[in-house]
This record gives C-alpha cells, sequence and structure tokens, in this order.
C-alpha cells in the first residue's frame, strides 16, 4: 500500500486504484454518517426527534444521514423503544412503531435533511425481515417492508436495509425463500430510486459463507459491513470476507478504554481492511456503548475512525 499527498487530500493506494480519504483534519474531509440507533436514549427520552438528529448530525461534523427505524415511532418510553431495538429478530411489531402513514411528515424530513446539506445514505429497517417459517408472518413482514422501502424512496434515502431472516443454518428452502423476497423488494425499491441492502446482524447474516452466499445469489442486492455481529469466533474473518462487498458500514464500538480504544474489537484493523477492498463509501458509526451520555460516545467513536483514517493515510 502506498501513499501521498495531492490538493490537500491524501491519496491511499490499494490493489492498483487511488482512493481518497476525506477525514476532517489535515485538510482533508471524511464521508461520515451516524446510525440514529446510536441515539435510541435520547430518542425514547424525548430528547430527540428527527429534526433534531438532523442538527446533531450537522454539529458532530456527518455529510450523511443514516435514520433507524425507531425514530420515526412514537415511543411511550425509553424502555420500551430499547425493547423494539434490542432483538431485531422478533416479529412483534406494536402500534405506536408502525411505519408511519403520513408522507407529508416523511417528505418534510426529506427537505430538512436537503436544505442542511445531509442527505440520507440508508434507512436501517429492523423486524421487516424476509423470512419466516409461518407463511401468515411472512406476508406481514413483507407489506411492512415494502412500506418501508416506500418511505425510503420519499425522505431520499439511498439505500434501505431489510434483513434476511431464517436460521443460522440458512438451508435451501429458507435461502429460495429469502432470493425471492429479495427480488420483489429490489424491484420495488429501484422503481423508486433506492437500494435495497442487507447487514451480517442476526441469524444466517452472522456466518461470512451466508453473507458472501447472498451476495452471489440475489442480483443487485447490496451489503452493510458491520464490524461487530457477527457469529462467536468469527469477526476477523468475517472482515476478511466481506470487506470487499461493502456498500455502507457500521464502525460498531461497544466499551472504550482510558485511551480511547475499542476494547471489543481491533476496529482499526477492520477499517485498514475495509480501505484495501477498495471501500469509498460513507463511514457510517453505530455507538452501542452502555453510556449513557449517547453524544459524548459518538464523538469518541469519530475520533477513533478518523485517527484509524489518518495512520493509513500517512503510513
Amino acid at each position: 500500500m502506498g501513499s501521498g499527498a495531492t490538493g490537500g487530500c491524501f491519496w491511499i493506494t490499494s490493489a492498483g486504484a487511488k482512493h481518497v480519504v476525506t477525514v476532517v483534519t489535515k485538510g482533508i474531509r471524511m464521508k461520515l454518517s451516524i446510525c440514529a440507533y446510536s441515539f435510541h436514549r435520547m430518542i425514547g427520552n424525548k430528547e430527540q426527534d428527527i429534526f433534531k438528529y438532523i442538527t446533531d448530525c450537522k454539529a458532530l461534523g456527518c455529510t450523511h444521514l443514516h435514520p433507524w427505524y425507531g425514530q420515526f415511532a412514537d415511543a411511550p418510553s425509553y424502555e420500551a423503544l430499547d425493547s423494539l431495538g434490542s432483538d431485531p429478530s422478533k416479529c412483534d411489531v406494536p402500534e405506536w412503531a408502525q411505519p408511519p402513514q403520513d408522507d407529508g411528515y416523511l417528505r418534510e424530513f426529506g427537505r430538512a435533511a436537503l436544505d442542511a446539506g445531509l442527505p440520507v445514505e440508508c434507512l436501517a429497517v429492523d423486524r421487516a425481515h424476509i423470512y419466516e417459517p409461518d407463511i401468515a408472518q411472512r406476508e406481514i413482514n413483507r407489506r411492512l417492508a415494502e412500506r418501508w422501502v416506500d418511505i425510503a424512496g420519499i425522505i431520499g434515502a439511498e439505500m434501505v436495509r431489510i434483513d434476511a431472516g431464517g436460521p443460522a443454518e440458512m438451508p435451501a428452502d429458507v435461502l429460495t425463500t429469502i432470493v425471492g423476497g429479495y427480488h420483489r423488494l429490489i424491484s420495488r425499491a429501484a422503481d423508486r430510486g433506492v437500494r435495497v441492502i442487507f447487514e451480517n446482524h442476526w441469524g444466517p447474516t452472522r456466518h461470512p459463507e451466508n453473507v458472501v452466499r447472498l451476495l452471489e445469489t440475489v442480483e443487485g442486492l447490496g451489503y452493510l459491513f458491520d464490524s461487530n455481529n457477527w457469529a462467536e469466533g468469527r469477526q476477523e474473518e468475517g472482515w476478511r470476507r466481506c470487506a470487499r462487498f461493502a456498500d455502507a458500514t457500521h464502525i460498531t464500538t461497544v466499551e472504550f478504554d482510558e485511551a480511547g480504544n475499542e476494547k471489543t474489537a481491533d476496529l482499526p484493523e477492520a477499517i485498514r481492511l475495509l480501505v484495501e477492498s477498495g471501500y469509498d463509501g460513507c463511514w457510517g458509526i453505530e455507538s452501542c456503548t452502555r453510556d449513557e451520555d449517547e453524544l459524548r460516545s459518538v464523538r469518541m467513536s469519530i475520533e477513533l475512525l478518523r485517527w484509524s483514517l489518518e495512520r493509513l493515510a500517512v503510513s
């Protein structure tokens, strides 16, 4: 890997290609988004609505937005919203968390995002996954996913994350159902200028071979690379095998040490693999720490990401 500087930007040369690393220091500007789940305490405690999310992201130096479906819910309490986000594999969506039907309200959010200069990179959706063993529930999920795809188009999102669902093993019959479901969603999304992506999140996609299998089977399906969310003992294998497919990222922080390093994973290594694989998309952060000061945790996550990229730019 070689590096140099041109016109105030560092260039990283990897695998024969040049990539601009845009960081907010040393005259460089990084493409940055913060998955709104990072603020779920603030959202649940009514300290941040979808419009405050825009201004908070602007103040933190973001270039894009990465909203989470729970932001659009009218949660009765933080505890209720926390329960909604704690297990994305569940199917029960309470009435207060159903997809919003007021398109005017959604367009207002989209306009506010554009007015702030923060296009919507990705809308992250839970509990609308493709596969469920019960056919009736699968149909409910299909309708939910279709509405969220429509919402992504209304707010101007480039991508929408819909999980695959299913058991960890992903047998042939489950794969067939998932493939068919994604084909239908991808077609619907394309008509709305949106790309459907999935994440290594839960169930089969925590296993690297299943991530690769889906991407090689479903034409047009995109991939959100999460640095966390891998089956036990398979995290670094997942990084190595799947970084090359990334269309978006969650650089996930769980616990910091006193020096500001992530204690649970070697995130600079994950970032290095993404850069060397040619990733040039938005650097998305998902802060999942126990710190009740979510803004502080997000700032620390940004600093760790920035440091990792700067280290690569001058190595």
